[in-house]
């Protein structure tokens, strides 16, 4: 089975993540080294700093696999995009400006502000899914509105055909105890779909997918884990995602829930 990493920022000098081509290299070292074998590069898209167009994007990835070919480092890329939720995202999507996780346009990664979901979010996931997009809601368990209202998630969830990425170094613990137990408590309760590493050249930002693959096959199972691997997989080719039964978070007791299709 491909090991797929279907959020990371190792594209050089494109956004907040590596600076050149030099550190791209040994992200990419750190990204085999973690058992990684595919990786979607996923420079942010329209969130108010960094505006990475869809052919730029293309040009990038190119050039960047054509280094590692060079350098010998055996990781398969493709080009995506973190894309930003904002009012100019359908405008985006209409004008091709939009790389998807998979070449068949079915998989959006998209990301909320740090700090908020905004009102019009439930709007906007419906015309995007009007468009025949599944978004793929990137590190929820770092947005401080989720965390303080979980029920925020849930009716993504729910209510739309939503997925969700979880960030390894989040549930490893990297960004702190709270995190760490919120990332756990989105896994007991079936509603993140992936890990992903979210790999930046920033302090706190490197590779952890083996330490959080570790850590979710004890603490959940293989089966968990090998669902986690299959569902990256499944969204980097366009397939259907598997996904765990979904519950409200829960606070006190742990447990481990089945699967639906």
């Amino acid at each position: 089975m491909a090991v797929v990493d279907l959020h990371c920022h190792l594209l050089p000098g494109v956004d907040d993540g590596s600076k050149n081509m030099e550190i791209s290299l040994e992200l990419a070292a750190d990204a085999v080294d973690n058992g990684v074998t595919h990786a979607l590069l996923t420079p942010h898209h329209l969130n108010g700093v960094y505006v990475n167009h869809k052919a730029d994007v293309l040009t990038a990835t190119a050039k960047f696999a054509e280094q590692l070919q060079l350098n010998g480092i055996d990781l398969k890329v493709f080009p995506g995009q973190e894309v930003r939720i904002n009012g100019d995202l359908l405008t985006a999507i209409d004008q091709d400006d939009i790389l998807y996780a998979d070449e068949t346009g079915k998989y959006m990664m998209l990301e909320f502000p740090d700090n908020e979901v905004p009102a019009y979010t439930k709007a906007m996931i419906a015309e995007i899914e009007q468009r025949g997009v599944i978004p793929v809601i990137v590190h929820p368990e770092r947005n401080t509105a989720i965390l303080a209202k979980p029920e925020l998630l849930l009716e993504l969830i729910g209510q739309h055909d939503c997925l969700a990425q979880l960030t390894a170094s989040s549930y490893v613990g990297t960004f702190g105890k709270k995190v760490a137990n919120f990332s756990y408590q989105l896994i007991e309760a079936g509603q993140v779909n992936v890990l992903a590493s979210d790999a930046h050249h920033l302090p706190g930002r490197k590779y952890e997918m083996r330490q959080a693959f570790e850590k979710l096959t004890k603490d959940f199972g293989a089966d968990r884990a090998e669902l986690f691997e299959r569902s990256a997989e499944n969204i980097l080719n366009g397939n259907p995602v598997e996904r765990p039964i979904v519950s409200e978070i829960k606070t006190k007791r742990r447990g481990l829930f089945g699967f639906r299709r």
